[in-house]
Order: structure tokens, then sequence, then C-alpha cells
């Protein structure tokens, strides 16, 4: 499903040059779980910004399902996206000035899916989460958990190839974080997704199938 060579990613600071990527070899098959660890500053949420095609490589390459998603340039990479990658986040990243549907169904309205048919898909996933009775409630009431569930079914609603997870129990509890990786694997076996997470969390690591570990920006053993 993914396949990445030769990744390096170099910024600079104090007009000197950052190595944060240093050539990443690196394959991911369909349907595959794995987690991405290593310590602060390994370049975990770097490496996947760029498997998903957020940024761009230094040098080096990334084809997604034999797409070469950096020949397609920033547009194409957007399109394609919204049509192939989710995304939950640790900090939710969800728009405060909408409901919890309307959250859901944005990434159908970039598809122009927003209609009778999306709506009912995104309602269907938000009671799937627990959250039926809560469709109408602003990010602001709901809690941490709660909004976590919105992300992960905002994740969901446009089915995508693969699931990208950075660190998405990291601002909650112990116990509503394990209910949203009970959510995530049951959702990713139900629609059958690659699934990558970023973690500190080497419990939730073990549970992958495939644990992908960095150091001072390279793989390490």
């Amino acid at each position: 499903m993914i396949v990445a060579r030769g990744l390096e990613k170099i910024y600079t600071s104090g007009g000197r040059p950052l190595p944060v990527l240093r050539g990443i070899d690196l394959e991911i098959a369909d349907r595959e779980i794995a987690a991405v660890v290593g310590p602060s500053g390994s370049g975990k949420t770097t490496l996947i910004g760029l498997l998903a095609g957020l940024d761009v490589p230094t040098s080096g390459s990334v084809r997604i399902d034999g797409t070469e998603i950096f020949d397609l340039g920033e547009d194409g990479r957007a399109r394609f996206r919204a049509r192939n990658v989710g995304f939950v986040f640790q900090s939710f990243h969800l728009l405060p000035a909408l409901t919890a549907l309307d959250n859901v169904r944005v990434p159908l309205e970039l598809l122009g899916e927003g209609g009778a048919a999306g709506e009912e898909r995104a309602r269907a996933l938000l009671e799937r989460v627990g959250l039926g009775e809560r469709t109408d409630h602003y990010p602001s009431q709901l809690s941490g958990g709660e909004q976590q569930r919105v992300a992960v079914a905002r994740a969901f609603v446009s089915r995508p190839r693969i699931l990208f997870a950075d660190e998405p129990t990291g601002n909650l509890d112990r116990v509503t974080g394990e209910r949203i990786v009970q959510l995530l694997e049951e959702l990713n076996r139900e629609a059958e997704t690659t699934l990558i997470l970023v973690t500190h969390d080497m419990e939730l690591a073990g549970r992958a199938r495939r644990t992908i570990r960095l150091a001072d920006g390279s793989l390490a053993p």
C-alpha cells in the first residue's frame, strides 16, 4: 500500500541544516496495522506527514497504491488525500463553529458527497461511536473523549484506504484512551483500512501487528 524510498527531510535552523529524517526506506502492506514509535524529536510526526503527502521531502519518494504522490503537485495531493486518506490527531482538530454532525460531514463536502446520503452516513457513524444523541452538540459542549470519537467518525466517513492516527490517546485519560483504541481497532477491521499509529505508549504500540522504530531520524532495529 505504501512504499517510501530514500525519504529525507532537512530543515534550516539558525542558518544551518537540521536533518529530521535520514534516508528512510519503508514498506507498509495493505490492511496492515503499524505503530511508529521513538523518543520525542525522532521524526515520527514528520514521517507520517510525508507518507500522507502533507509535507514534501527534501529528497526521496512515496508511492501509495502505485501512485507517486509527489508527482501530483499540491492540489493533486489534496485531492488524492481526500479520497484515500483519513486522519485522527491528538488535539482533535474539530471546527468549533460546527456541530458534531457537520464536523463529520466535512470530508464528504470536500468530495461533493454532502447530500442526504452523506448525512445519513455521518449520522450512522456517530451512532456507531456512541454519539447518536449528541449530533447537534458543538465541540465546546463535548468532553475530550467525545471530541476524539467525533474525530474518529470523521476520519472513517469517507471510507479511506489508509488511516493515520498521531498520538490519538495523548490528551485522554487511560480509560477513555482505551475506549478510543478499541473503537479504532473495530472500525479498522470493518473498513479494512491500513492503519498507521504514532504513539509514545508502548502498550498501544504492542497491539499493532508491526512496530516501526525511529531514532535520530533513522529506522532503528
